[in-house]
């Protein structure tokens, strides 16, 4: 039985060009099937049967491992029994009528409309050019959500004032053009006319990067992780992560009734199972103490054309 799994692992390196620890995992998952199997007297992969598969996600559920490496496990036996179908090893799949384990996930954490109102006005309490730096790149997260990896990556010809949009790249080299609301786009233009060029004294060189640190480089996703940790602080949200903006920019999109395909395309999400998530978050109408209801309200697949949007009551 092993010599078919080692096989099957040449074929995931040669064929598939799948990385070393993916590889890696598929052994230790199929390796624990074939112990599985030997102890209940299976020596060979023709004579598996349904009731042997099953037996294995049992035993995985009693032995209390997580729902996401059971589903993980049965992912590598569908896998490889899919492998020895397809060459002729084995006639039947005893995988075929079994499910994937459905893996529990945990929902996103978002800040409250009244919570972003208060970390964007936080900067300009003490406006040194760090500081309404600062505030253009909070305005500008939670405006498109972007993420902050995405975010540091802005170079300054990536930024359209004009015509109120900023390009970002994603993940795997996807660009997309995202719209920004009128609070970002004056945080960035006071970015540019008071801060920008003091930050970039600090450097011995010009730089295209659109925010600066005090030395006038380019900003790091470590750097920004310090900077929010500081007004976290300040507002003693402890637990404040920069994924947070993201996900709050996408809750409240959604609660002031952006369509669902919209607000994929604004995240750069590839399925929009990962976007779906946030519709399980149910917070209150995003209407905020200074009457900021959306991220923004930028015209978005024709839902609307105004900076501040909040839907008719129905």
């Amino acid at each position: 039985m092993n010599e078919q799994v080692e096989t099957f692992l040449r074929h995931l390196a040669d064929e598939r060009n799948l990385a070393a620890n993916t590889i890696a995992a598929y052994r230790t998952d199929l390796e624990q099937f074939c112990d599985f199997l030997h102890a209940r007297g299976q020596s060979e992969w023709r004579d598996v049967t349904h009731e042997d598969v099953l037996a294995f996600m049992l035993d995985l559920r009693e032995r209390r491992y997580a729902s996401s490496t059971v589903a993980r496990r049965v992912a590598a036996v569908k896998s490889f029994f899919t492998y020895l179908t397809g060459r002729g090893i084995v006639q039947c799949d005893p995988t075929e009528c079994i499910d994937s384990p459905r893996v529990d996930r945990d929902l996103p954490r978002a800040l409250t409309p009244r919570q972003v109102d208060e970390l964007l006005e936080l900067p300009l309490r003490l406006p040194t050019p760090e500081r309404i730096r600062d505030k253009a790149m909070l305005e500008l997260l939670y405006a498109t959500g972007m993420r902050v990896s995405e975010l540091v990556a802005l170079n300054v010809n990536d930024v359209d004032l004009e015509c109120s949009t900023v390009r970002c790249i994603g993940k795997h080299g996807r660009a997309r053009v995202l719209p920004i609301n009128g609070s970002a786009v004056t945080a960035l233009e006071e970015y540019f006319d008071i801060s920008r060029s003091q930050l970039a004294r600090g450097s011995g060189s010009s730089t295209e990067a659109l925010f600066l640190n005090h030395r006038g480089k380019r900003l790091t996703r470590q750097g920004f992780w310090l900077i929010l940790k500081q007004y976290a602080g300040e507002l003693g949200l402890g637990d404040l992560t920069p994924h947070m903006l993201r996900h709050s920019f996408a809750v409240h999109m959604l609660n002031a009734g952006f369509d669902l395909r919209a607000v994929q395309e604004l995240l750069g999400h590839t399925s929009i199972s990962t976007t779906q998530i946030y519709t399980h978050l149910n917070h209150a109408k995003p209407t905020t103490q200074r009457g900021r209801p959306a991220p923004h309200a930028t015209e978005v697949n024709g839902v609307i054309n105004d900076q501040r949007f909040v839907p008719e009551e129905k």
